[in-house]
C-alpha cells in the first residue's frame, strides 16, 4: 500500500479516537494466528487498533513494521501499547482527503 500523507494520517487518527482494540498480541508474540487475524480484521474494518503485550518499545515497532509489511496496510500510529492500522478494503467505507 501507498504511504499515507500527512492529512490523510489525521483523518485516521481522528477516526481511531473512539475505536477499541480488535486485536491483542498476547505473550506469544506476532504469531500465524494472529497475523491472521489482523488481516480479517483489517478486511472488516479497514481502521483497526491492535494492542501489544510487549513492554519493549522497540518490539512493538517491529511488530507494527511486519504487521503492515505482511498485510500490506499502512500504520496510522503507534501510542504506547496501541497500533493503529490502516487497509483500503475491497469496497472502501473511509473515504480518505486529498
Amino acid at each position: 500500500m501507498k504511504s499515507l500523507t500527512p492529512a490523510q494520517r489525521q483523518y485516521l487518527k481522528g477516526l481511531a479516537h473512539t475505536r477499541q482494540p480488535v486485536v491483542m498480541i498476547g505473550n506469544q508474540g506476532l504469531t500465524a494466528a494472529v497475523l491472521k487475524e489482523i488481516d480479517q480484521a483489517l478486511s472488516a474494518h479497514e481502521l483497526i487498533k491492535v494492542k501489544a503485550a510487549s513492554n519493549e518499545p522497540d518490539t512493538r515497532s517491529a511488530w507494527l513494521d511486519e504487521i503492515c509489511t505482511a498485510t500490506g496496510a499502512a500504520s496510522v500510529q503507534q501510542i504506547g501499547k496501541v497500533l493503529v492500522i490502516y487497509r483500503t478494503a475491497a469496497k472502501p467505507v473511509i473515504v480518505l482527503p486529498g
